[in-house]
């Protein structure tokens, strides 16, 4: 296949890639040797070079979202262009030696990756490939969630759950913009103090609280007692029946995790108490025309280059490229003990 390359022979001919070929635990991750694909038309061959796990992954590798195998785990890898599609060559976006960043639904995690342009964003000056990796998925997730899922708007009293995470504290610091009252939860006293230092107004640690208390505790800093406009959630089954209390009257539960386990199912008649709403959004249908991912892309690194968000790595230094790093990355995410975004440093 022809592609437009400033120097084809440098690109080899096969790459080490991650990836499992049965699903299940984590000593299914392993470090394979595949062959390096050439662009056809609309793609360009990526240079990987940072790459972000995400609780997606866990859910590709234990078989709870179904894939075909062997899969390369990662969704969110960012590097520098080496080859053009043959239909490419007299575009003006997308040029060899572009850094850029992608999300897609695998892949992510190999030396050398195949992009769609129609959902690759050239990253703006100042925009690092390690920051572009680190925010891109989690960050469209806040962005287009509190834009579209719940409009939110000054003086909204919100609850984050998980407000330590990667998500979470990205919420934190865009609804703090915004002027909203942000309340966070967490499960440890350090993590409270990075979600305050990111925006929250108020923190609450839930490690060992029974029910009655949480939600007492939620109420107790909204105004009237009345509950909350919103809820993120992205905790799933543990933190499911309390938003039903949580809520004010015409309250709006947001749920888009399950890193407990994912949410019993309910009947519907439950939200009628109070009028409530319930919204469980995937970004891909946020993103979904190439208008909608340019414009979230651009209000997602406008605000980082305007410092109203900031990337918070759990490894600064990120995970090494090879099965044991990337299986330690899978059991800390789950672990619940993370602050902030995983990282894998790919080159």
């Amino acid at each position: 296949m022809t592609m437009t390359s400033s120097s084809a022979s440098s690109i080899p001919s096969a790459q080490l890639a991650i990836q499992i070929h049965q699903t299940g635990g984590t000593e299914n991750i392993k470090l394979n040797e595949i062959p390096v694909a050439a662009p056809g038309n609309d793609q360009i061959l990526v240079k990987v070079e940072w790459s972000g796990i995400n609780f997606i992954d866990t859910y590709f590798r234990s078989g709870l979202y179904p894939v075909n195998l062997p899969f390369t785990l990662g969704n969110e890898p960012a590097g520098e262009i080496l080859a053009l599609g043959p239909n490419l060559r007299d575009q003006s976006i997308f040029k060899i030696g572009d850094k850029v960043v992608t999300y897609f639904r695998g892949g992510g995690l190999q030396q050398y990756a195949l992009f769609d342009i129609n959902r690759t964003f050239k990253l703006p000056q100042g925009v690092s490939t390690q920051v572009a990796a680190g925010l891109f998925l989690q960050g469209l997730t806040a962005i287009t969630f509190i834009d579209e899922a719940y409009k939110v708007k000054k003086g909204d009293y919100v609850l984050v759950h998980s407000a330590a995470g990667g998500i979470g504290l990205l919420l934190c610091q865009l609804l703090s913009n915004i002027g909203a009252v942000v309340i966070g939860t967490t499960s440890t006293k350090e993590k409270a103090d990075l979600a305050l230092l990111n925006g929250a107004n108020h923190v609450v640690l839930c490690g060992n609280k029974s029910y009655g208390d949480l939600v007492e505790e939620i109420k107790k800093l909204t105004p009237n007692n009345d509950g909350t406009d919103v809820i993120f959630d992205g905790v799933g089954k543990d933190t499911w029946e309390s938003h039903f209390e949580i809520l004010k009257r015409k309250g709006t539960i947001v749920t888009f995790g399950n890193a407990s386990g994912p949410p019993p199912n309910f009947s519907p008649f439950k939200l009628m108490t109070k009028n409530l709403k319930l919204c469980r959004p995937m970004l891909d249908n946020y993103i979904y025309t190439p208008a909608e991912f340019q414009k979230y892309c651009e209000q997602l690194f406008g605000c980082y280059q305007k410092n109203i968000i900031k990337l918070h790595s759990h490894k600064p230094e990120g995970y090494p490229f090879n099965a044991l790093g990337v299986q330690e990355a899978h059991r800390d995410i789950t672990s619940r003990q993370t602050t902030g975004k995983l990282v894998v440093k790919v080159a």
